[in-house]
């Protein structure tokens, strides 16, 4: 189905079948029609792929994914959404609706079962409430994707796209830098959504790659350094990674000044080269 941006069109079918929004499940649903179409183009939705979309609304991205997708495998937590979903999104062949939480399925035999030998990407109009849990999961699971493409509050698009080693960067920086890069596509207002949201928004684009993690010998230390150090980011990282993890402060002083690094330094300042050469010290 067409023109699923206009508002009129979009609560008349609401009503039909008496659907209200979820404040619980953050729920705000697209009516600019400008932005699924270059979310669709810019997150590979095009022949040969197979996209994931995580939350659904009234099926708005789903449409323009599914125009454009060999496959596409919508997972949506809201059972009251199916019956128009088979509305609005229900004559594209290609499409396979899934009522389930994302993170408690299986990603990896989720992906295989859906798509097969296809080249793999997600899209999401993610929740503002769940963004960080989601992106986590969707990164941690190793699973063979290609990019993540998400709506995102602006805030969060801020923090992910900083660079490492400024004071704009938090540990959801670093971790999702340590999967992939990020990219800032587009902004997108508040006035883009129903309800409207109070804040804006923007997409980001994560393009998975391994540099990071093959310099890395320990990534479950590497991320403990990492949430110690910004747990605790008013504190130099020695004596964070002292207090917390319990190293000594002499020896912690010593592998500093190999490394060139300032005994004052707070881990904010540290790039991702020196972070991933501290950890394998350490670990």
């Amino acid at each position: 189905m067409d023109n699923l941006t206009n508002i009129h069109l979009v609560k008349e079918i609401m009503e039909r079948h008496g659907f209200h929004f979820s404040k619980k499940l953050g729920q705000n649903f697209i009516i600019n029609p400008s932005i699924c179409p270059k979310i669709a183009e810019m997150g590979n939705a095009m022949p040969g792929y197979g996209v994931l979309e995580i939350g659904t609304g009234v099926g708005v991205l789903t449409h323009e994914l599914a125009k454009r997708a060999e496959r596409v495998c919508a997972v949506e937590v809201d059972e009251r959404l199916l019956p128009i979903l088979a509305e609005t999104v229900g004559e594209h062949k290609n499409l396979n609706i899934i009522h389930s939480d994302i993170l408690k399925c299986d990603l990896n035999e989720l992906l295989n079962r859906e798509f097969g030998g296809l080249k793999r990407a997600v899209c999401a109009n993610l929740p503002y409430y769940i963004t960080t849990p989601i992106l986590m999961y969707l990164l941690e699971s190793n699973a063979d994707i290609d990019t993540i493409t998400v709506m995102v509050q602006k805030e969060v698009a801020d923090k992910l796209e900083a660079k490492v080693g400024t004071r704009e960067a938090g540990a959801i920086t670093v971790a999702v830098n340590f999967y992939g890069t990020v990219e800032k596509l587009f902004s997108v207002s508040r006035g883009s959504f129903i309800p409207a949201p109070n804040v804006d928004s923007a997409v980001i684009q994560i393009r998975i790659c391994e540099e990071w993690r093959e310099k890395v010998n320990d990534k479950n230390q590497f991320f403990k350094i990492v949430r110690t150090g910004f747990q605790q980011r008013r504190k130099t990282l020695i004596n964070a990674l002292s207090g917390i993890m319990g190293y000594n402060k002499r020896d912690l002083s010593e592998l500093f000044r190999t490394f060139g690094i300032s005994e004052t330094i707070r881990i904010e300042a540290l790039s991702m080269e020196e972070l991933c050469k501290l950890s394998n010290a350490l670990s």
